[in-house]
């Protein structure tokens, strides 16, 4: 998987367009356009893969202050869906305790991405589980 998280400004436009028309929402366009927790660590204390049914994939990277996700990166493998996800899904485990960050659910992501064309919402559930992985083992392996 590539860190070039990069989109053509001069297809942003028309990328966002077709988006919207396709039943996703600003917010969600906008972590899909701009990435903001896309790539690996290569400090990171933990790394887990999932793959969705569906095929995409997910490998996140996450950094640990003691009992605390000091930091977390995402690279997906997949469509505008997963992308969106699993950067909220980053956002949201940012600064959070191990025992804060279990209880982050599906319903969390779908808030901040606001909305998802129905036949993406797999993408949540894929986001949540990778990341809901890496902190169980993580917990098990260093507690």
């Amino acid at each position: 998987m590539s860190d070039d998280h990069n989109i053509d400004i001069s297809d942003a436009a028309s990328v966002r367009e077709m988006l919207l028309g396709s039943g996703y929402s600003e917010k969600a366009i906008d972590y899909y356009l701009n990435r903001p927790d896309m790539g690996s660590l290569s400090d990171a204390d933990h790394v887990t893969e999932l793959t969705g049914k569906c095929g995409d994939t997910m490998r996140i990277y996450m950094k640990f202050d003691r009992d605390r996700v000091k930091d977390a990166k995402m690279q997906v493998l997949g469509c505008p869906g997963a992308v969106a996800a699993a950067m909220a899904a980053m956002e949201l485990v940012k600064g959070k305790t191990i025992e804060e960050a279990q209880k982050i659910k599906d319903q969390d992501v779908f808030r901040l991405v606001e909305d998802l064309p129905d036949q993406k919402q797999h993408c949540v559930r894929l986001a949540i589980k990778t990341m809901q992985q890496a902190l169980e083992e993580y917990d098990n392996g260093n507690r």
